[in-house]
């Protein structure tokens, strides 16, 4: 099967799980079946902000949705009966470890729900614990090989956070790491995942401040034999629509950067609102469809330039 992807992507990424249910809900713990359809119906709310979204203009074909198993109800039929884009999680939640949420059951979830995508949240650092980085290569090479050898498609959301020594280089500050020391530490760390056999469709990577490194990181994406057509998009980490937008604009003209999967940025404030009872429910999914939509324009128009 080859590798990479054809077309723009625009996913609207909403699989948080216990972020979601401590910082959203205040919840705990495992949640009782009250509560789980509690977040659930606040899922249903994201997504028919979507629908709303498609209904407004957004292209079918490149317009996704991010949604998990856990919580996600109805929501992945839905999305397969809009004839949007599917990703699913395959990731335990909440690890700083990677590790399957279903242990070796993974395959059987995969093959129940049908995603267009499988996704993986990692927390990577090449300089990080040898033991550790070679625990989370394994793991990720067998799902690597499996998806492929199933002809299913393969989504990596690429995190590096620093280590104590990195941030001791940037006198602990963040930003500066961000600027300074991120984006090579993220080429290195695809490239060690890439030498380790672990074959990627789209890597779903932070943002960076200059263009010059997004092009440096789909540079290693689509280096080595047979990935020409590897694709990157931009994630949106919880940040302010200003920084957002500039990331964006970093990213959007550099080849092979397709677009981006966003989600609090959208949707936060908003579900935030109504379940405070001071949007209607209407009302809330009109702003996260707005939102996105902003989001796509941003994109585009950037893009063009």
């Amino acid at each position: 099967m080859a590798l990479g992807y054809d077309g723009k992507l625009y996913i609207l990424a909403f699989d948080h799980r216990g972020s979601f249910q401590k910082k959203m809900f205040g919840i705990e713990g495992d949640p009782t079946a009250e509560q789980t359809e509690t977040i659930s119906d606040a899922k249903r709310l994201i997504f028919e902000g979507m629908v709303e979204a498609v209904d407004r203009g957004a292209e079918a074909g490149a317009t996704g949705v991010l949604v998990d198993e856990q919580f996600g109800s109805d929501i992945p039929k839905r999305a397969h009966e809009q004839g949007l884009v599917l990703s699913m999680p395959v990731e335990k939640s909440g690890q700083s470890e990677f590790d399957f949420e279903y242990g070796d059951d993974f395959p059987a979830h995969i093959e129940q729900f049908d995603p267009d995508f499988s996704k993986v949240l990692v927390r990577f650092n090449p300089d990080d614990d040898p033991e550790l980085n070679e625990r989370q290569l394994e793991r990720l090479r067998r799902l690597s090989e499996w998806l492929h050898s199933n002809q299913r498609k393969f989504l990596f959301e690429l995190l590096v956070p620093a280590t104590d020594e990195q941030l001791a280089k940037v006198d602990g500050d963040t930003d500066r790491y961000d600027a300074e020391l991120r984006p090579e530490l993220m080429r290195r760390s695809i490239e060690a995942i890439q030498d380790a056999g672990v074959e990627v469709d789209i890597w779903k990577i932070e943002g960076v401040d200059e263009r010059g490194d997004a092009a440096m990181l789909a540079e290693q994406a689509r280096s080595g034999e047979g990935r020409e057509n590897v694709k990157c998009v931009l994630l949106g980490r919880g940040a302010s629509t200003d920084k957002v937008d500039h990331w964006l604009q970093q990213a959007a003209p550099v080849d092979g950067f397709i677009g981006f999967a966003i989600g609090r940025s959208i949707w936060w404030d908003a579900l935030k609102s109504f379940l405070a009872e001071e949007l209607e429910r209407d009302a809330a999914a009109s702003q996260i469809a707005e939102n996105y939509l902003r989001f796509v324009e941003v994109y585009e128009r950037q893009e063009v330039h």
